[in-house]
């Protein structure tokens, strides 16, 4: 039996999941059925739509594998058992890396926390009013930042009306999948491509379609021959190849999807960080026939902790919104939007992302720098020049199965991109995000002993 709390201000659907959770850790084995969705939302008087997100979380992190016609099963794929025992008495202990190259991850000491707790003071204050509930589609005074910050940093044409804020990427790509299923039914995605906005769309039974990378992005031809409804794109920095469109595929990619009556979802991931170029503007404005949903989030430039996101809609899905169940509640506590709204108003954002700009510039160039020097011609960069990480690939011939077990003795942990985005497609995504200096120098000293060692 869970224990849920509806006054806690942590929203049912996650407080539903971290006690699913821990009930497959200590009481589950691989291949076992779990209850349905209807039985959970029946037992604990719920909503479908929470326990479909709390069930779509599980999905997209590996803890449960869906059957069709079936139900939801605990991974094979992931875990071999949970025998609740030696779970629960003897936990087994995580690796002790020494160099963790997280592509997606921030140096702690970087988050401005006394400018934070300053802020959190002051937006709750007693004109809050905590006899109501807080605004479902997030509270207005972030909205109407976040409006004044896409317009003016990202190009993005939109209002505070058209903008829904959500408990990171993973809420907002499951919002969608909801809000569009009764109309929709084949998704598209890059292939290679982010796989956590594919597992989204498969465990809502979408019809699941990949669209090639070339030179400018998604392959145009690839769409013209696919069923593509709706399709999920990188175009400023393509996931994970760093591919950035041009302007004319863009306006064809646009027209092309037009013409289908279909709908883009733009994921406009880590635009604020591009340190070659200036940042490319997002697709979304270009857009003359309401057919993009824009999303974003706060994880990269400021912090992955706070659990903030954001989607521009276009008017015909934001009134689809707007009629449903989730419109009716917050997916992010009024305290966490009323400090980051002031933190926007006040300007902190603005600089902070210049800050972060150049503290990553250094650690990007350092890390770039250091890999050629160390590895040569043994290597080639394939992707570079934004975000937190850079991507690599060997140009000799190399024993992968090799690398990942050397690494591990060496206490390195290391991310490659065919695991998380499927495909071909294979790199090292080496993360110097949440890094020091010192530590990129020593980390990749110790790396390139280990890649030569793989080398045939």
């Amino acid at each position: 039996m869970y224990i849920l709390d509806e006054k806690s201000k942590t929203p049912l659907h996650l407080q539903l999941y971290n006690a699913l959770k821990n009930d497959i850790s200590t009481n589950y084995q691989a291949g076992e059925k779990l209850p349905s969705i209807r039985k959970v939302a029946t037992l604990y008087n719920l909503s479908k739509t929470t326990v479909e997100s709390a069930y779509a979380q599980l999905y997209a992190e590996g803890y449960i594998e869906s059957r069709p016609k079936s139900g939801y099963y605990v991974s094979e794929l992931y875990f071999d058992t949970f025998a609740s025992e030696n779970l629960a008495t003897t936990p087994v202990p995580s690796p002790n890396y020494k160099y963790d190259f997280f592509p997606a991850q921030l140096c702690a000491e970087d988050f401005p926390l006394k400018t934070w707790k300053r802020l959190a003071t002051k937006a709750l204050d007693e004109s809050t009013d905590f006899g109501s509930y807080p605004d479902g589609q997030g509270e207005l005074p972030l909205r109407e930042q976040i409006a004044k910050y896409l317009m003016a940093s990202r190009g993005v044409v939109c209002r505070a009306e058209q903008i829904v804020i959500a408990s990171g990427f993973i809420d907002s790509m499951r919002l969608l999948a909801s809000l569009l299923r009764k109309t929709h039914s084949h998704f598209s995605i890059e292939h290679p491509g982010y796989h956590i906005a594919r597992k989204v769309f498969d465990e809502f039974g979408y019809d699941i379609e990949y669209i090639d990378i070339d030179d400018k992005g998604v392959s145009l031809k690839s769409i013209e021959q696919s069923k593509a409804q709706i399709l999920y794109v990188t175009p400023s920095h393509q996931y994970p190849t760093g591919v950035s469109m041009p302007i004319a595929h863009r306006h064809k990619l646009l027209e092309l999807m037009h013409q289908r009556k279909g709908l883009i979802i733009e994921d406009d991931y880590d635009s604020e960080l591009r340190y070659s170029t200036r940042p490319i503007p997002a697709l979304q404005g270009l857009d003359r026939y309401d057919s993009v949903a824009y999303l974003g989030t706060f994880a990269k430039s400021l912090s992955p902790a706070i659990r903030v996101g954001y989607m521009v809609l276009p008017q015909w899905l934001l009134a689809r919104y707007k009629e449903s169940y989730d419109a009716h509640f917050a997916k992010v506590s009024l305290s966490t939007q009323m400090t980051l709204a002031l933190f926007m108003a006040e300007g902190h954002n603005d600089r902070h992302i210049r800050k972060m700009r150049t503290l990553n510039r250094k650690k990007h160039n350092l890390m770039r720098d250091t890999l050629k020097a160390t590895l040569g011609d043994t290597m080639q960069i394939v992707a570079q020049g934004g975000g937190l990480a850079i991507l690599i690939h060997p140009t000799v011939p190399f024993d992968w199965e090799k690398f990942n077990r050397l690494t591990e003795e060496a206490h390195i942990k290391i991310y490659l991109a065919k695991e998380r985005c499927g495909g071909e497609f294979e790199a090292v995504r080496m993360g110097f995000g949440g890094l020091s200096e010192e530590e990129i120098l020593e980390g990749v000293e110790v790396f390139s002993g280990v890649w030569r060692e793989a080398i045939h």
